[in-house]
Order: structure tokens, then C-alpha cells, then sequence
């Protein structure tokens, strides 16, 4: 749905240029005045002129033939025609101009006129010379198109829902009124009026490729994936020729997770069109999805082959020797790709966190300042590089990346994050809450940052309600969410609202088994509620999963103690 409207009109205006306006036989007169024999003859060799690509001299004829015939509609439309085609829209809306002094009344030369300012983006003076045509000829449906099209570029919605069912009411079937209603339903993101309106473009018009393509498009936006497959099924039925409807279908099968359906639909594509890049980037992609990176290792080879400087596909080969543990050959791969391409930096951030993972952090940390070097302003790239020196327990190194970093792109979200997140990990948590109200600014609804502040709060047992509040709101923003929904127990249990505050924590500690800080928390509330064989349940666990963590064995060795459970 993100095709321009307003492609149908400039279609409209190369028409007028290439064919000259749509005039009736009638009106095709030879003005009033004038000499008609010699008009005749110098618009005769124009013609000629023209059909041999000679525009300049055809348009120096037919302004010989306008002069000979000033009151011509006929003629003056034709010279405006030209001009048009040679690019010169002021001289022909002065062409029209003049025209319209002596045909006042002239519905084709408003029609043209309004055409040209569509196609100068001068919507007023369109709008104008439309709604001129309508009082002259109420019955000209294709200005009623024209004029909604208008509407919805300039973002006047209502005004083109009006104008087109306006259309309507004088032709029900009108399949184009159908058609663009529901065009422009979608551009306003009301989804399920624009399938209804698509629709009865389709019942009316039933292999209308154009309304059957969008509405296959407004079905997956709506997620109704079994009409959507329909329509493309029908598409491919219709149109075997076109890849892109069989393409559509597999990436919706590989959203759906139905990925030995996709991978047959781009096996057949490849078959009927071997170098079909985006099918083969796809199915290589729908491989990784079913553990059968070796064999997307193949496709990508295979594209790569033909086309070395395919730097997606070069990434996605990095990731495939990933999946099948080949490091080597991923970094490879990874240092293949320059720094002039978009991918530099995410490609960085692999190599990175490969080495990272091979303990060569130091090495890791060294190819992101040279990758920096080479990309001053790639924002992803500092966030590597503090991450790293995180990693490495430098977190004053990781601080001044970070500055520098947003320095550099004082818009990125994850930068600011981040930093947050080192000030209040060195005991600074007034400065980390100071960088979210920061994101807070450009994004209200931005739920980690949210988060971050209600958490920081609630730790230190200030501001309990807002906190509460701040983290209720991060959860409806990102529902399901282990570490916010670990906040708000949190919050309850800083309120001594300790049922609540298990509830929550449970349920944290099930999305997030792993995560020794929230079985911290659970034991905590266990406590508070008088369950201390809980709490040393939860404790134990926490140990196992973090044996470094501050106060853990003190909590465990008391409650052993207590409950007489000391080995």
C-alpha cells in the first residue's frame, strides 16, 4: 500500500503528453478566424515533425498553424500537448490560458490545464482547473479520479473519500472509484474499510491484477494470512509469468512460520528462473530457519558467484557459517564486506561478538576502533565498542565511547540507553535516569527507558507510585516483557504489598528462568511472606546461576542456619 496514489494521475499526464488530449470529433474545429487552408498545412507538417521526433520543429509549426487559427481549442491544445512532451509546462499553461479567452467554456483545455499543475505538484491551481471541468461537465468521471487522487496526496483524506463517492453515487460501478476509495482507506490506515472497497473493485472487475495485489497486501497487514494466500494463489494462477506474487507468498509462509512451503514456492521460482537474486537470498534465509545452514551456504555461494559484490548476501553467508560453528570463514566473510557499504557496521558487530565469545576481547575491541576509524558516525559501532570495553571491565573507557558516540549521533536511542545503564552501574542512578527522561522527550512511549526509571526507584524505595505507574505502562507497551514484569513485583514488594509482589516475580522467574537477579527477588518476597524454605529455594538457585553475586552466600548460609538444612 505504499505505491504512490498519485501514480495514476502522472499516468494520466503522460497520456495527455504522449496522445495529445482526448477531444471530441466536434470540438475539433478550426477555430473562427484566420486562414484554415494554411493552419491546416503548417499543423500537417508539425504532425509529421513530431512523429519523426523533431519536437522543437514541430512545435515551431504548430505555433505557425495557432497564429494562422488563434481561436482554434483544437489546435491550442495540440501546441500545449507538445510543450508538455518537451517538458515546457509554463508555456503550455500559457497556451491553455490564451485558448480560454476565446473558449471560455472549453471543458478538454481545463482538463489539460489541470493536469499540467498536477504534474508541477501545483495542487491548488489543479484542484481549480478540476472543479472548473465539474461545473462545465458534472458528468466527467475521470476528473472525479483526478481530483481524489489530488486530495490524498496533499494528505485531505475526507475530501477524497468525498469527491470519489461523489463518483459513485452518479456510477455504482465504477471499478477505478472502487479502487482508489480503498487506496486511500489504506494510505489513512483504515485497513478494513480498504478491503472492503478493494474487494468490490475485485467482484466487479475479477481479474483486476492491480486492486488483487493490494488486497492480498491489506489482508497480511490485518493478518488475515488465509485470504491473503488466496489472493496470491489467484495472482499466480492468473499471472504464472510474474515471480514477485510467488516471492509475496513465500515470505508469507516464512512470517508464518511455514517454511518447507516457502522453501518449495522459491525452489519453483529458481526453477523457472534461475537468477531470480531475491528468491535465492530468501530461501537461503528460509534454510537457517529449518537448521539446513549448509545448504544455505550453497545458495549463497552460488549467488555470490555471480554477483561478488552482493554485500546482503555476503552477509547472510557470514551468518550460515555462524549457525554451523565455521568462525573462521564467518569473519571472513565479515571482513569482505567494505566500509562504504551499509551492512559495514552490523558486519563488524558479528566479527565482534565472535571474538568476544572466543575470549579474544581485547583483539575484538582493537577491530571496532579500527571499523570506527572508518565510519566516524555509525552509531552501532560505538555501541560495540562500549560493549566490549563492558565486557572487558572498563566501564570509564566504556562511558567516554559512549559520549563520544552520541556526540557524533545525538539521536540514537541505544547510545543514550546505554549509557544510562553504565552511570547507574558505577553508582550514578540520578545521571542514568537523567539520559531516559532524555529518550522520554523524543519517544513518551519508549517502555525500557520507562523501565529503567520506575526500577531505579523502586530499588532505592523512593517514589513508589510513580514507579508504579512508569512500569505499569512499559508493561501494556511491551506485555510478556520478564524484566519489566520484574520491575512492578519489585515495586510491590517495596510497597509490602507482598502477595502482589510474588505474583509478579513468579511470573518473571518463568519467563526468565536464568535470570539470578529475579530468583534474588523471588527469595526476597518468599521472606517478607514468612516462606523461608522459598526463599532458600529461590536463593540456591540464584548462586547457581550467578556464584559472584554480592550477599548471596550471607542470605544462604543465614537461612541454612534457620531452617536446619546446613549440609
Amino acid at each position: 500500500m505504499k505505491e504512490k496514489i498519485r501514480n495514476a494521475a502522472l499516468l494520466a499526464i503522460a497520456l495527455v503528453a504522449v496522445m495529445g488530449p482526448v477531444v471530441p470529433a466536434a470540438a475539433q474545429d478550426a477555430g473562427t478566424g484566420g486562414s484554415f487552408g494554411e493552419a491546416t498545412y503548417h499543423y500537417s507538417l508539425g504532425t509529421q515533425l513530431m512523429l519523426d521526433g523533431k519536437l522543437p520543429e514541430a512545435a515551431k509549426e504548430y505555433e505557425k498553424a495557432l497564429s494562422l487559427d488563434p481561436k482554434s481549442a483544437f489546435l491550442a491544445a495540440e501546441l500545449a500537448s507538445l510543450y508538455v512532451k518537451m517538458g515546457d509546462l509554463d508555456r503550455a499553461i500559457t497556451v491553455c490560458e490564451q485558448s480560454l479567452i476565446h473558449n471560455p467554456g472549453k471543458v478538454e483545455t481545463y482538463a489539460l490545464m489541470g493536469s499540467i499543475y498536477l504534474f508541477k505538484k501545483d495542487y491548488d491551481r489543479a484542484i481549480g482547473a478540476y472543479k472548473r471541468v465539474i461545473a462545465l461537465d458534472p458528468k466527467n468521471h475521470d476528473v472525479y479520479l483526478y481530483l481524489g487522487v489530488i486530495y490524498a496526496e496533499t494528505k485531505r483524506y475526507e475530501e477524497a473519500v468525498g469527491i470519489l463517492k461523489t463518483l459513485l453515487e452518479q456510477d455504482p460501478k465504477s471499478v477505478m472509484g472502487h479502487y482508489y476509495l480503498g487506496k486511500i482507506y489504506g494510505e489513512m490506515k483504515l485497513y478494513k474499510e480498504a478491503s472492503a472497497w478493494m474487494e468490490k473493485a475485485v467482484a466487479l472487475k475479477p481479474g483486476f491484477e492491480s486492486a488483487l495485489s493490494d488486497l492480498a497486501l491489506l489482508y497480511e497487514i490485518q493478518n488475515e494470512t488465509g485470504k491473503a494466500r488466496k489472493s496470491y494463489r489467484q495472482l499466480i494462477d492468473e499471472h504464472p509469468q510474474r515471480m514477485a506474487y510467488r516471492l509475496r507468498l513465500a515470505k508469507l509462509d516464512i512470517r508464518e512460520k511455514k517454511y518447507e512451503e516457502a522453501i518449495g514456492i522459491l525452489e519453483g521460482v529458481l526453477k523457472l528462473d534461475s537468477r531470480n537474486r531475491e528468491a535465492r537470498l530468501t530461501l537461503a534465509l528460509a534454510l537457517m530457519e529449518t537448521q539446513k545452514p549448509e545448504r544455505a551456504v550453497e545458495e549463497l555461494n552460488t549467488l555470490l558467484a555471480s554477483a561478488p559484490n552482493d554485500h546482503e548476501a555476503r552477509y547472510f553467508l557470514g551468518g550460515a557459517y555462524e549457525e554451523r560453528k565455521m568462525m573462521d570463514e564467518a569473519l571472513r566473510e565479515y571482513d569482505r564486506i567494505p566500509n562504504t557499504s551499509p551492512l559495514f557496521g552490523s558486519a563488524q558487530m558479528r566479527a565482534g561478538y565472535i571474538l568476544k565469545s572466543q575470549g579474544k576481547t581485547g583483539e575484538a575491541i582493537e577491530r571496532a576502533k579500527k571499523a570506527l576509524a572508518a565510519k566516524k558516525s555509525d552509531a552501532a559501532l560505538y555501541g560495540l565498542l562500549a560493549a566490549l570495553y563492558e565486557a572487558d571491565g572498563k566501564l570509564a573507557e566504556s562511558e567516554t565511547t559512549l559520549k563520544e558516540g552520541l556526540a557524533a549521533a545525538p539521536k540514537s536511542i541505544d547510545l543514550r540507553y546505554r549509557l544510562g545503564m553504565i552511570y547507574d552501574k558505577t553508582g550514578r542512578p540520578d545521571e542514568g535516569i537523567r539520559e531516559m527522561e532524555e529518550i522520554l522527550k523524543e519517544n513518551p512511549d519508549n517502555p525500557e527507558a520507562l523501565n529503567f526509571i520506575g526500577y531505579s526507584w523502586a530499588d532505592r524505595g523512593i517514589k513508589l507510585d510513580e514507579a508504579e505507574a512508569k512500569i505499569k505502562k512499559a508493561l501494556s507497551l511491551k506485555p510478556g516483557d520478564g524484566f519489566i514484569t520484574d520491575s512492578l513485583g519489585w515495586v510491590y514488594y517495596r510497597k509490602n504489598r507482598i502477595d502482589e509482589a510474588i505474583q509478579y516475580l513468579k511470573e518473571a522467574a518463568s519467563i526468565l528462568p536464568e535470570d539470578a537477579a529475579i530468583a534474588d527477588h523471588l527469595g526476597d518476597a518468599y521472606m517478607k511472606a514468612g516462606k523461608p524454605k522459598d526463599a532458600l529455594e529461590q536463593y540456591q538457585k540464584a548462586l547457581k546461576l550467578k556464584p559472584d553475586m554480592k550477599g548471596l552466600k550471607e542470605k544462604i548460609e543465614g537461612l541454612e542456619a534457620r531452617t536446619g538444612t546446613r549440609k
